[in-house]
């Protein structure tokens, strides 16, 4: 695959490294993106739509953008934004045959590189790179340059811009205009008719307007007329065209499409269809092979034509960015490189480990935190920390809570979003398994990574319920407990599941409390007969192995006082996550 990206990429422009400072939301953000599909998964204002349009800024095909101290982080134009870039770029785009020449720089695989002078070996094109960037200035105006290996910086035309080409398809409705020809939109760049407002003018000035009046209309036009001539001004008043400062004619003028035999404005279509024809647009404008931008690709979209567009342009030979929300976009992104954006503005790479979790529990990934809980205990708990210590509505946050599926998934899912640079969440027990791997995770998550110092959740928990409250820790929230005693008596190997003939026959409440844990994590003691370990395990069922078992066990936590015992251990993982949700630090458990 790399291979075949290589081969293909002195074809088409190629951004290898795209560099954003002090861009409205984006303090600072250096991205290495793919030669080819770049699909970018993150929460709500993680700044995806923003990467996007720094993207489209700076290789904006025209000059008619207006910026104001919004597009600065924290409004401060003083400290000026830049967009730079790193691009290979074929002869087409003529970047070496302006007026003054353009110098290559080289590509060391991370970064833009000065060539070695005194290096006799011929030069490598496919090695060959030129800096472009843009830059809001002080004044709230954009600079466009091209940075040489000198330390120069040039003028990058808007010529140059068009020749890279850029097909932009945004998530909102200004991709209408370019089903118009309003100046400088993709269908006035497509059919470039100078002249066209001229003919209009003449055709329609040479039309009486007038005739087209209601009669009490002409009848006040007439009037005005004779007024005119009493006042020894023009008579002979009609109506046509006369333009204006800041008026086009063609600005009126825009596709149509013959819809059950009526011709109506394409901007009356659906607002897929008008997307879609917007793109058609854009690229119908390139001969050559443009770089394309397209946020919210499900925006109007049923999930069919996300397939369909998605299938176009991973099959295209051209590099994409692509920004999503949607479960079928993801599942139909096959052949494209996936990349998370964290809630702190870090992007990284999603690794091929994380795929099948990413078509179980595609919203982890869509999310602003996911926190990876081991299993459905683990989710139902964390789900009722979040609600006490974090918000009242952690989805409204972007806060997901996703099961990792077993200890040893959790970990190695955990793992490789570490290594892409992207700081998720866990919370798992400690099995006793590969614990210099945890030990690793532990210092590159910090608090944000929660394993039992031994044990599993249920004995962390219920080894601190006292002794006088075990009765009632039995019950369900429906105040029963007949099964859960039921679960005891098996496991005692007695008739009466009574809690007074469960406690004589274990001997003591200290025995009956290692008792709940055997059969609220589904032990299997030694020497049951093996058509007998499936009914042991499904014990856990009957007590806290399920989301509103884990809420449930959440619950008891608080009502019995067990949270003293476990604040130290707990407090610190959660305000990991506040801050992470740029949220202050709490000090203690809130109220209700």
């Amino acid at each position: 695959m790399a291979e075949q990206e290589e081969a293909k990429a002195p074809e088409a422009p190629t951004i290898l490294r795209l560099s954003i400072e002090r861009f409205r939301g984006i303090e600072s953000l250096i991205w290495l993106p793919d030669p080819h599909v770049n699909v970018i998964l993150g929460g709500g204002d993680a700044g995806k739509t923003t990467i996007l349009d720094a993207i489209g800024l700076l290789l904006n095909p025209t000059n008619s953008t207006v910026i104001s101290d919004a597009d600065y982080w924290k409004r401060a134009p003083e400290a000026e934004f830049i967009i730079e870039a790193v691009l290979r770029l074929p002869p087409a785009t003529e970047i070496n045959e302006q007026r003054k020449a353009s110098w290559p720089w080289e590509w060391d695989g991370e970064k833009a590189v000065i060539p070695n002078p005194d290096d006799e070996a011929p030069a490598d094109a496919s090695k060959e790179v030129y800096v472009l960037r843009v830059r809001g200035t002080t004044d709230c105006d954009l600079s466009y340059e091209i940075c040489q290996p000198n330390g120069e910086f040039d003028h990058l035309s808007v010529s140059v811009r068009r020749k890279i080409g850029l097909i932009k398809l945004t998530g909102d409705d200004r991709n209408d205009r370019d089903l118009r020809l309003i100046q400088g939109s993709a269908l006035d760049r497509l059919l470039a008719d100078r002249s066209l407002r001229a003919k209009l003018a003449k055709e329609i000035g040479e039309k009486n307007v007038e005739d087209k009046l209601a009669d009490p209309s002409k009848e006040k036009l007439a009037n005005l007329d004779e007024q005119f001539g009493k006042q020894a001004l023009p008579t002979g008043l009609g109506l046509g065209l006369v333009g204006g400062r800041g008026f086009s004619l063609n600005a009126l003028i825009g596709l149509t499409a013959d819809k059950l035999d009526i011709r109506l404005p394409l901007s009356n279509w659906g607002s897929g269809t008008r997307r879609l024809a917007s793109l058609e647009i854009a690229a119908s404008n390139h001969s050559e092979l443009p770089i394309t931008v397209v946020d919210e690709i499900e925006r109007g979209l049923e999930p069919y034509r996300q397939r369909v567009l998605l299938r176009e342009l991973v099959t295209a030979p051209t590099q994409t960015f692509i920004t999503t929300h949607s479960v079928a976009a993801i599942k139909a992104a096959g052949g494209a490189s996936i990349w998370y954006l964290s809630g702190d503005r870090k992007i990284g790479k999603l690794a091929d480990a994380t795929t099948p979790h990413m078509m179980k529990d595609p919203e982890a990934f869509l999310t602003r935190m996911a926190i990876v809980a081991e299993g459905a205990t683990e989710v139902g708990f964390v789900k009722f920390l979040l609600l006490r210590a974090v918000t009242k509505a952690p989805l409204e946050l972007g806060l997901w809570v996703t099961d990792g599926g077993g200890n040893d998934t959790t970990l190695n899912l955990l793992e490789s979003l570490g290594k892409s640079g992207l700081k998720f969440s866990g919370f798992a027990d400690d099995e006793g398994r590969a614990p210099q791997r945890w030990a690793t995770l532990k210092g590159t998550l910090g608090d944000l990574l929660l394993q039992w110092p031994k044990g599993c959740l249920e004995e962390n928990v219920i080894e601190h319920v006292t002794d006088g409250d075990l009765e009632n820790f039995i019950a369900n929230p429906d105040g029963e407990s007949g099964e859960r005693l039921r679960t005891l008596a098996v496991r005692l190997q007695i008739g009466d599941k009574s809690y007074a003939a469960i406690l004589a026959a274990a001997g003591s409440p200290g025995n009956v409390r290692k008792l709940i844990i055997e059969a609220a994590t589904g032990a299997v003691p030694d020497g049951i007969p093996d058509d007998q370990k499936k009914a042991f395990k499904s014990h856990g069922r009957v007590w806290f192995k399920s989301v509103s078992g884990g809420f449930e066990l959440g619950s008891k936590m608080l009502q019995f006082n067990v949270w003293p015992e476990l604040e130290d251990q707990l407090l610190p993982f959660l305000n990991a996550i506040r801050q992470s949700m740029d949220l202050p630090v709490i000090a203690k458990l809130p109220d209700e």
